[in-house]
């Protein structure tokens, strides 16, 4: 239609409703002459519209052109893609508005093919889709990479891996695959926080890809990568590289204002052509290899070899032997004396855990306690021996009082010694098995006290405060920090027993015992001496006028009935 203006009086003509639409509207269609509604509905709107418009001198507010509208939804498109890349959805903003555009593609053509002529409905559709579109990506994302790192995750290094060991290899072509594990990350998370865990990680994962472009690097476990190398020709290539990533992933980095040293442990796995290899366990080989450098030193790397897989098969049958083990109470305790030198007498004991197996008989406890570390069960067996000893120490007391009491020593692990409840553990056993707290004495090692000072010092506090006896195990041996000694409070020192044993046959030897001695007395400790075992033992460490002596020349490690015999004989050396 045609609409004129008269003049001021706001008379206005209209005419003509029969002609075609000048401009196409949500009411025409672009491609036909059909009406998407009866022309004479259509055109009284526009019509009314246009007149309300020009008499009244107003713009045409709610009279939107085609075009119009496509700016109007590709606008709130744009806000979409915007918005999802502000959710922090795995795509750069570029992405996130490519795929809010393609949305945008369906809806206009649904939109103005259909007629539909609601300015605000078209953009929450936009907005919704440009929000969903870039969810489902993240989906399809996270289902194969790692949404920290960005690194591909472990499902997909293992369909990457086993493309590649499909491959046909060239006649000297060899694959090579790295597992690297970052050594004590959990200490690290639970001392700096996880946030700075997942710091670290990325900064890992960011070195590993730029000393390694181009190369498949994955994020297969918490703390774990793995290093995929195609078609090299020397198996050297492979520890050329792990010597390189050892250097460059253990500079120290700072994290919350304090710098750390990490350590990494590597494991290497080759697939050489004419052997038949699956992804999963080539992954396996090298984690094999990875854990045995762990076991070893811990900032080393190791190549698989065909024993670790039957080593890691009898680690595992050890591991559910352990378990068994505590449910069925297959350990016993073992006691060897504790003698004063001065009076020649039995003045205590250390508990030492036996394992009576079914089958293998008495496994040794260096079989067994690294892995009862390594998998925790140790947490539960040295909650037992503690129990054990304080209700075998108790019965003695009973049966031979004496002046002082008798003493039992435990050992206690790194891991035991860590916990926070320690304290309250051992004041429920005192007080259920009646021992005084001055006839236990927690041994500690000396590498376990260093690794967290301040917190050792505080846990040892505690328990002092219970008048419990303290005794550093081992000293000389770890870490010999002399600066710290006088700041742990500890009643006894053990000299190690390869210091006394090389006592007869240099004089350095003799000297460190001697200092070892002297340095405890002036400290106010008592001493006690491992591994005598002759009567040339006995007579230095008495000249040295060291207080207690334990080894072989006095006894050998006995059952607890065995003991009692030994007690009731009285024996004196």
């Amino acid at each position: 239609g045609q609409v004129i203006n008269l003049g001021d009086d706001h008379v206005a003509l209209a005419f003509g409703p029969t002609i075609k639409d000048m401009f196409l509207t949500p009411y025409s269609t672009a491609y036909t002459d059909e009406l998407q509604m009866p022309g004479v509905v259509v055109h009284a709107q526009m019509v009314s519209q246009i007149l309300s418009a020009v008499l009244d001198r107003q713009p045409l507010m709610w009279f939107w052109t085609q075009w119009q509208e496509y700016l109007w939804i590709l606008v709130w498109a744009l806000v979409g893609g915007w918005l999802a890349w502000q959710l922090k959805q795995p795509v750069w903003l570029g992405g996130a508005i490519l795929l809010a555009l393609g949305g945008l593609t369906g809806i206009s053509w649904l939109t103005f093919r259909y007629a539909g002529w609601i300015p605000l409905v078209p953009p929450i559709i936009a907005l919704g889709t440009a929000v969903a579109n870039t969810i489902a990506y993240r989906t399809f994302f996270d289902s194969f990479y790692d949404s920290l790192t960005g690194l591909p995750n472990r499902a997909l290094c293992l369909r990457k891996l086993q493309t590649y060991l499909a491959e046909k290899p060239g006649q000297a072509d060899i694959l090579a695959l790295l597992f690297i594990d970052i050594n004590d990350f959990k200490t690290i998370n639970e001392s700096f926080g996880h946030r700075s865990g997942d710091r670290l990680l990325i900064g890992i994962a960011e070195q590993l890809k730029q000393c390694l472009p181009g190369t498949l690097v994955a994020r297969v476990g918490d703390d774990e990568f793995v290093v995929l190398l195609r078609r090299i020709q020397r198996s050297n290539q492979a520890i050329e590289l792990a010597d390189q990533l050892q250097e460059v992933l253990t500079k120290p980095m700072q994290l919350n204002q304090q710098v750390l040293f990490v350590t990494i442990s590597i494991g290497i796995a080759f697939h050489q052509r004419g052997f038949r290899y699956q992804a999963e366990s080539l992954l396996q080989d090298a984690h094999r290899a990875m854990y045995r450098a762990k076991s070893l030193r811990r900032d080393r790397y190791e190549v698989f070899v065909k024993g670790m897989r039957s080593q890691a098969i009898s680690r595992l049958q050890l591991e559910m032997d352990l378990r068994q083990a505590i449910e069925q109470q297959q350990f016993t305790l073992y006691y060897q004396p504790i003698v004063a030198l001065a009076a020649g007498k039995i003045a205590g004991f250390e508990a030492l855990i036996r394992w009576r197996h079914p089958e293998r008989g008495f496994v040794s406890p260096a079989d067994f306690i690294a892995v009862a570390e390594e998998t925790g069960l140790i947490i539960p067996i040295g909650h037992w021996i503690l129990r054990e000893a304080c209700r075998q120490i108790q019965a003695w007391h009973q049966q031979f009082p004496q002046a002082p009491p008798l003493f039992v020593s435990v050992n206690l692990s790194s891991r035991q010694f860590a916990q926070a409840d320690l304290v309250e553990q051992v004041e429920q056993i005192l007080a259920e098995t009646g021992v005084a707290p001055c006839c236990l004495k927690l041994e500690l090692t000396e590498s376990a006290a260093m690794e967290d000072v301040d917190a050792a010092i505080e846990q040892l506090l505690r328990l002092k405060v219970m008048d419990l006896q303290i005794s550093l195990d081992d000293f000389g041996t770890g870490y010999s920090s002399l600066s710290y000694l006088h700041r742990f409070p500890t009643d006894t020192l053990k000299v190690d027993q390869s210091f006394v044993g090389r006592m007869e046959q240099t004089s350095e030897d003799s000297d460190i015992v001697s200092t070892i001695i002297a340095l405890g007395h002036r400290l106010k400790m008592s001493i006690v001496a491992e591994g005598v075992e002759t009567a040339a033992h006995l007579a230095r460490l008495r000249a040295l006028q060291c207080d207690y002596g334990q080894g072989y020349f006095f006894s050998k490690p006995l059952s607890g009935e065995q003991m009692t015999v030994l007690l009731l004989q009285d024996s004196r050396w």
